[in-house]
């Protein structure tokens, strides 16, 4: 494994017992990425790649084979100690955006850092800096059903970066907006690429794919080509 290498699959397989059927989302999935990557996941409904993303993003173990963190075997760790991981080394943004309708643009953001026990004037400042960088400083007492798509997706992002993850995952990020509004989001992606984040984004657009600096298609659970 190289020492720049964040993130290592290793011959990961992941076997679901599905009643009497056992399904096998992934099927020795080996796959390596380093620091500063920008990367895209492709595949066709049922690839594997969701179950990727759980693996890669420390939100399921392996059935079998091994997942390397920076360097550090993490396939049999508990789930505990995964959150931590989580909430320290890694941002999600999720299709869905996944924000709190209770809560403003500002408190959606410092809700990760929360759970990083962050005093309250640090996780406000942060935010606040993150709304900013986002474009949304005037958006910021604004709750989720006040806000567009477009800009539920950068309070996302802002959240994503609360703890200044090594790696931000990005689960089909443009999959609820249209493309002009897509289009943002992915500058925004490759702006954080270029600031030194690894970009990990899966999509089944290959206008979207194209904007990261590597591809690697998955079907029946495993890799099948890289581009």
């Amino acid at each position: 494994m190289m020492k720049d290498t964040i993130i290592k699959l290793d011959n990961v397989w992941k076997i679901y017992q599905m009643g009497e059927v056992k399904v096998e989302a992934l099927r020795g999935l080996s796959l390596e990425i380093r620091k500063g990557e920008f990367v895209a996941i492709m595949g066709p409904s049922g690839s594997g790649k969701s179950t990727a993303v759980n693996m890669i993003g420390c939100l399921d173990v392996p059935t079998k084979g091994h997942i390397y963190l920076d360097q550090h075997d993490i396939s049999k760790l508990s789930e505990s100690d995964l959150a931590q991981i989580r909430g320290r080394k890694i941002g999600f943004i999720f299709q869905q955006f996944n924000l709190l309708n209770t809560l403003t643009a500002l408190e959606n953001v410092a809700l990760p850092m929360l759970f990083q026990n962050t005093d309250r004037e640090k996780r406000l400042e942060t935010a606040k800096k993150l709304l900013e960088m986002v474009e949304l400083g005037d958006r910021m007492q604004h709750k989720p059903n006040e806000l567009s798509g477009g800009q539920q997706q950068r309070v996302a992002i802002a959240r994503s970066l609360s703890n200044n993850p090594e790696v931000v995952l990005a689960d089909e990020p443009t999959g609820n907006l249209d493309s002009k509004t897509g289009e943002i989001v992915i500058r925004f992606l490759e702006k954080l690429n270029k600031e030194g984040k690894t970009i990990i984004m899966v999509s089944h657009d290959a206008n979207v794919a194209r904007h990261a600096q590597r591809i690697e298609h998955l079907k029946d659970g495993r890799v099948v080509k890289r581009g």
